[in-house]
């Protein structure tokens, strides 16, 4: 369960297993567009509205803001690791090579899980914007209600299941192909976004921001409650890091796209909000269909349509940027035989992972089929989070142990109290207690960080093709304390809906997963003897790690 990989041997090693090698095609702007298609989904359309007029006010765009600043911290994580360790696995590939193949383990599955659901949940949002895109105002027209089966379960969309299969068969053909596809779509949709932003500029006016109310009109914890619930708007940065073994050149083109995504998404979230509380005041502001319904109020029927074709192709690149992140993942989890390793093969000729995309692809149209959105939102969001906060404290702990030679119990001990402080501060903040509290446990936080950053020497070694996190152990604090306070604003089902996942994937573990890679390894270590006594398989290996390397 503890045993951990270099990241040497998951370059080389380990990847060897899917037979055939990932195409290196991928570029700086496809892994833009990626990230960019990834995050601009249905998100901003589903929480801008509802936190706007309950939440936030029209300081909705500072939440934003707020929300944009822990995603950017969470993916300058992911991107020191992505080009460490550049693999496939995401998460699971950076735990695996920190803390051990179970919490390794534990995160891809949560993070599989997220893709699953999430996947499956937002292309049936795609039936309902498609609808009125084409002047259907009953989000159910489309669909087939069948008498007889649970209310949340009865509504069959075929419309999603057909959006899902092709999806499938265009992944399974090219990655290359696949991302132009979706730089194609991302392209309109930001230009739909910026139809939405200017359209908000030349016809608001900037004294709904400040009546009724001020811009902040249920103060600050409004303003912070609301950025807790539009982060979710951001999730899907980290498919970029899984496009590692197909992008030419990571060290300099990952962080460009994972970090440069980012900053282009919080820019277009930031701008939609203010826009939309330029045009009406925020105690106005439909709940549902809010961008298309105020559309309606100014008397731009028309543009209600233009809302819902522009939201359906946002929601087709954020689907198909979530399917190729997901296959990647059941890849590397097959190569390290914690499933079975047919997971793990990549065909020969297209470059792709081929059986998990198409199994992935059943599961989720399965799912898709019967399954509302309302009934798995909140598991998907404590999974994300949850392997988000796992890889801070991994990068923490990768820097200051592993990298700097330190004892790991200093290191361990400061983990423990951040969290611990964080979770303490959190449930002070959820339960309204008295100020002071709350400045004790962030005086508290910030003091520990300090004293560990003060202690506790880091040791930076600049490679040529390495990139680092600055002002550690800052920005991993920071992105750990946040984490854990979003986490707490969640209701206690998703909890308990998790709690029992948790059992599942880790009796699975149990019962196949530990058991199937201790023989692989063994059976690994004779093949390895039998080709050093083999000059040419010799040869042939350590051409390969040469052409990885460089």
């Amino acid at each position: 369960m503890l045993a951990t990989w270099t990241p040497e041997q998951e370059l080389n090693k380990v990847r060897l297993r899917s037979g055939a090698d990932m195409k290196r095609k991928l570029t700086w702007y496809d892994l833009v567009a990626l990230g960019v298609g990834g995050m601009l989904g249905v998100g901003v359309f589903v929480t801008t509205g509802p936190v706007a007029r309950k939440t936030s006010g029209p300081s909705v765009f500072i939440s934003y803001i707020i929300a944009a600043l822990s995603a950017l911290l969470s993916s300058l994580c992911y991107t020191e690791f992505s080009v460490d360790v550049p693999v496939a696995g995401g998460a699971f590939s950076y735990l695996r090579v920190t803390f051990g193949e179970f919490v390794g383990y534990f995160a891809g599955a949560n993070i599989l899980m997220e893709y699953v659901l999430s996947n499956a949940a937002v292309s049936r949002s795609f039936t309902e914007y498609l609808s009125c895109a084409f002047g259907r105002n009953d989000p159910n027209s489309w669909r087939l209600h069948v008498h007889g089966l649970m209310q949340g379960y009865n509504m069959l969309d075929f419309p999603a299941v057909a959006l899902i299969i092709v999806l499938t068969v265009c992944l399974c053909h090219s990655t290359k192909e696949s991302s132009m596809l979706n730089l194609i779509m991302t392209a309109f949709h930001v230009v739909f976004f910026g139809f939405i932003i200017i359209a908000g500029f030349c016809n608001g006016k900037v004294e709904n921001l400040v009546k009724p109310g001020g811009i902040a009109p249920y103060g600050v914890r409004g303003i912070l409650d609301g950025a807790a619930i539009v982060y979710f708007s951001y999730i899907g940065y980290d498919t970029v890091s899984t496009m590692a073994e197909e992008i030419r050149n990571p060290c300099k083109t990952l962080p460009v796209g994972i970090v440069g995504s980012v900053l282009i998404v919080s820019a277009l979230y930031c701008l939609m909000a203010l826009s939309l509380c330029l045009l009406v005041p925020y105690n106005m502001i439909p709940e549902g269909a809010s961008f298309s319904a105020v559309f309606q109020q100014m008397g731009w029927k028309w543009a209600s349509n233009v809302v819902g074709a522009g939201a359906s192709m946002g929601i087709v690149a954020s689907l198909l940027v979530a399917m190729l992140g997901q296959a990647r993942y059941l890849c590397v989890i097959g190569r390290a035989r914690l499933v079975p390793s047919w997971f793990a093969k990549v065909h020969p000729t297209t470059g792709t992972p081929l059986n998990a995309t198409i199994i992935l692809g059943i599961c989720q149209a399965s799912i898709a089929l019967f399954t509302e959105l309302e009934i798995v939102i909140e598991m998907i969001s404590i999974g994300t989070l949850l392997v988000f906060y796992l890889v801070s404290n991994a990068l923490i702990f990768r820097r200051y142990v592993i990298l700097s030679k330190n004892p790991p119990l200093h290191t361990l001990f400061f983990l423990f109290l951040l969290s611990s402080t964080s979770l303490a501060f959190s449930l002070a903040w959820k339960f309204k207690l008295r100020w002071w509290n709350l400045l004790f446990f962030a005086g508290l936080i910030i003091s520990m960080t300090v004293i560990f950053q003060y202690l506790v020497p880091l040791v930076v070694t600049e490679r040529p093709e390495s990139w680092l996190v600055p002002f550690m152990p800052w920005p991993a604090t920071i992105s750990i304390f946040l984490n854990v306070f979003l986490m707490t604003t969640l209701k206690m089902v998703a909890y308990k809906r998790f709690g029992i996942w948790a059992g599942v994937v880790t009796i699975f573990y149990v019962l196949y997963g530990v058991h199937s890679t201790y023989h692989a390894e063994e059976i690994l270590e004779m093949v390895v003897v039998d080709n050093v006594n083999a000059n040419s398989s010799t040869q042939q290996q350590i051409t390969k790690v040469e052409i990885q390397l460089l």
